[in-house]
């Protein structure tokens, strides 16, 4: 514990990191927690993409009930026409961005500022309907030939989501408490929406370190939280697997890979992640989540902390089961 406090400490240093929650789960117990200057166990702090993973599970939750089935196409009314590729885009697809919509953005490697605003800030900036951007997107390249970044897919999953509270007859901007958080406890999740009612989970959400260390705990568990599934069985390994049409192995189904050895810790090991340095990270091999939200322009001395935390917190815990390969020819 010596060490693990030590990590604890590493994670707030310098003072320029701005850390704003520090909280570490080993074997489902919280063995760290701390808090900067104002922020308690129970303040929302902005989450950004990390939203992502929430989209992803609340899939994962509709397909567990059998409202979607992960391989088939995208129900896209948009999507329909005769002739229309998008068609073929399944939500399996959409969940491990390899849709093929073409959605600019900055991080693009073949970005062209003088070629106008970029698709992945005007869904933040534009005050739009969102959904009807996204879908109304053409292709890029057929789906899951290529793996990019891309705000449209998060979007499109969040609609089918939203779809499938207004099937059940539930009101779309609470349906995620009642599907989800309600079911492992978390109490204190703020999802916004754009002016037209459509959740903004590629990046408009908020959570408490202790919100995100439960998501994370859901995926240590397989998706069971007290006995009951909740997740299809073995959708841990399916978020986790290095999505086929990325060029590297460094994404899976809106989580991120450590497979290129990002964090010092094993390369098992797979993360939501959001800008300003907002991370959860699900260490299987020593049943760990570690969870870090700082303020935004403390990123770069943050995650130098992070690190550091990291590195600690592998030499005083334990490895408790052997590194996961993932099955890559699968889809």
């Amino acid at each position: 514990m010596a060490r693990v406090e030590k990590a604890t400490a590493a994670a707030f240093e310098p003072q320029q990191a701005l850390t704003a929650a520090y909280v570490v789960a080993y074997k489902g117990r919280i063995i760290a927690e701390r808090y900067g200057p104002g922020v308690t166990p129970h303040t929302p702090l902005p989450s950004w993409s990390m939203g992502k993973s929430v989209a992803a599970t609340l899939m994962g939750r509709l397909i567990q009930e059998r409202e979607y089935d992960l391989w088939e196409p995208a129900p896209v009314e948009e999507w329909k026409q005769p002739g229309d590729q998008r068609a073929l885009i399944r939500i399996g697809d959409l969940l491990r961005m390899s849709s093929g919509l073409r959605f600019v953005a900055p991080q693009d490697p073949d970005f062209d500022p003088s070629r106008g605003y970029p698709d992945h800030l005007y869904i933040y900036t534009g005050a739009i309907d969102t959904v009807r951007w996204s879908l109304t997107r053409p292709l890029q390249w057929l789906p899951n030939q290529v793996g990019r970044y891309r705000n449209s897919d998060p979007i499109t999953i969040t609609h089918l989501v939203q779809k499938a509270a207004k099937r059940r007859n539930e009101s779309p901007l609470q349906f995620p408490q009642k599907l989800l958080f309600d079911k492992i406890g978390i109490r204190n999740m703020v999802l916004e929406p754009d002016p037209y009612g459509n959740l903004m989970l590629q990046g408009y959400d908020l959570g408490t370190g202790r919100d995100w260390l439960r998501l994370g705990l859901l995926y240590l568990q397989d998706g069971e939280w007290n006995g009951e599934r909740l997740l299809p069985y073995g959708w841990s390994d399916f978020v986790r697997t290095p999505a086929p049409a990325w060029a590297q192995p460094i994404y899976g189904a809106f989580f991120w890979l450590n497979r290129n050895g990002r964090w010092p810790v094993p390369e098992d090991a797979y993360f939501m992640a959001g800008s300003g340095g907002q991370y959860a990270i699900i260490i299987p091999t020593h049943d760990l989540v570690v969870v870090r939200l700082g303020h935004y322009k403390g990123q770069p001395q943050g995650d130098a902390a992070l690190k550091r935390a990291l590195s600690l917190l592998m030499e005083a815990v334990p490895q408790v089961r052997a590194a996961w390969q993932p099955n890559t020819k699968a889809n």
